[in-house]
């Protein structure tokens, strides 16, 4: 294990790939459905599918990438290597996806769309899953697992206002949106390139023997990782997250257009909603040290729940400014949700390390990243539905069957979503005290602590 200690330029060289990472997460969840209906011209429902059918592929792919990578020597360590040579695949991917192409048949469309978010999710496994697998690796301490990852995420959150935010302005740079989206999806993808580059020269593993390596089959592998109570309670916690967020992410851009009429809009909106995340992720690392990391992440929850439903009651009334106003009040809770379950992880894959004496991050990783792309995956495909069902019709003046879709992607949706994890939370047995006597060798607590 690596010492306790990290200098800020480790901790730099390994936040930096995020700032890529969270970017190409943040701009698929507020951009990529309303890039596939109102640019590529696919259906609502279509594009869902597209959506669905993409990122479920990596039902294969992330488990996979984390049980190749979990047994991967090489003289770079076990997981740089595959952000070396994934580093340019994800440029070439991006460009792929986001340059439309002059086809007019849905079911053709369908298919490319459904094939190009495949080959991309492809991409974004062979970086995301190594690079998560990181984390454990670098340090031991429970405190400074959440220092760590509070450099990633600040990277992160710029990384997400760049996604967010910087769409738009790119895209109207050019006398079309189709040609505006291909070259976004080119200067955005050159930016996860380099990156992904910056975090393999700013990173170094430990040395590994072969005898290091872990000896379980595929399916001994995952078996353990599923029989691991802990991590398997923190993993449905991030699924409902992540399917509450993106769902809000995602109707966003169709709430501020078609409920106000300002499109111009969004970008502040979410300027507003990100720059106060910002602000709140080191303000969550100093309160996870006084009350711990799950209280932490129940208060992104109940923040995010609530503002879900305010927005739903009061925001097509109050206006434009009142909402905006909500951006700051929603953006405290997602700075509140972005270190803490990082920084949960590794304490539950440590769960397994100390029972089997085998490390298998990548497993773990592999199946935290799966669940994130399969909650995104979902929450674009139920849009999709909810969308078609209130007979949304892309680029003109909506009905109020569709307005009333719109708000409840908007609300009660991602609400209850998000009040489901809070409640689960409070099954996730790991706190500070119990880690201590984990790693000691003492068997932790089989209840939840105050």
């Amino acid at each position: 294990m690596a010492d306790k200690k990290l200098t800020v330029a480790q901790k730099m060289g390994f936040g930096i790939f995020d700032l890529g990472g969270n970017m190409f997460f943040t701009l698929m969840g507020f951009w990529c459905l309303k890039y596939l209906t109102d640019t590529a011209g696919l259906p609502a429902f279509w594009a869902g599918a597209a959506w669905l059918i993409g990122k479920a592929w990596d039902a294969v792919t992330d488990p996979m990438m984390g049980f190749i990578s979990d047994r991967t020597l090489t003289r770079w360590g076990r997981r740089r290597p595959y952000l070396l040579f994934g580093a340019v695949p994800m440029l070439l991917t991006m460009a792929f996806f986001f340059t439309a192409p002059p086809i007019e048949n849905p079911l053709l469309l369908t298919l490319w769309a459904t094939l190009a978010l495949m080959l991309l999710n492809t991409a974004a496994t062979v970086t995301g899953v190594p690079y998560g697998s990181l984390t454990p690796e670098l340090t031991d301490d429970y405190h400074e697992r959440t220092s760590l990852n509070g450099y990633r995420f600040g990277c992160a959150v710029f990384g997400t206002i760049l996604g967010a935010a910087l769409v738009q302005p790119i895209v109207d740079i050019f006398p079309s949106s189709r040609t505006g989206f291909s070259m976004m999806g080119f200067i955005l993808g050159a930016v996860m390139m380099i990156t992904t580059l910056l975090t393999f020269f700013g990173t170094k593993e430990k040395p590994r023997r072969r005898e290091d390596l872990p000896t379980r089959t595929f399916f001994e592998t995952y078996r353990a990782v599923f029989l691991n109570k802990p991590y398997v309670t923190l993993l449905l916690i991030y699924a409902l997250n992540i399917t509450g967020l993106t769902l809000l992410q995602t109707i966003l851009s169709y709430y501020i257009e078609y409920v106000f009429q300002r499109p111009d809009m969004t970008p502040l909106a979410l300027m507003i909603l990100l720059l106060t995340a910002m602000v709140f992720i080191p303000v969550s690392v100093l309160v996870s040290k006084k009350i711990g990391k799950r209280k932490t992440y129940q208060i992104c929850f109940a923040i995010l729940a609530s503002a879900c439903m305010i927005i739903f009651f009061l925001g097509h009334i109050l206006g434009l400014n009142f909402f905006l106003g909500l951006m700051v009040y929603a953006g405290i809770g997602v700075g509140f949700g972005y270190v803490a379950p990082y920084a949960m992880v590794p304490d539950a894959i440590d769960f397994d390390a100390v029972k089997s004496g085998e490390r298998n991050e990548g497993a773990y990783y592999g199946m935290w990243t799966f669940i994130s792309k399969l909650g995104s995956a979902l929450a674009g495909f139920i849009s999709g539905i909810i969308l078609t069902a209130g007979g949304y019709v892309p680029r003109a003046v909506q009905s109020e069957s569709a307005l009333t879709a719109i708000r409840l992607i908007t609300g009660p949706l991602p609400a209850v979503i998000l009040a489901g994890a809070l409640v689960l939370a409070q099954f996730y047995t790991i706190d500070e005290a119990a880690y201590r006597k984990l790693m000691e060798g003492t068997k932790a607590p089989s209840k939840a602590p105050d």
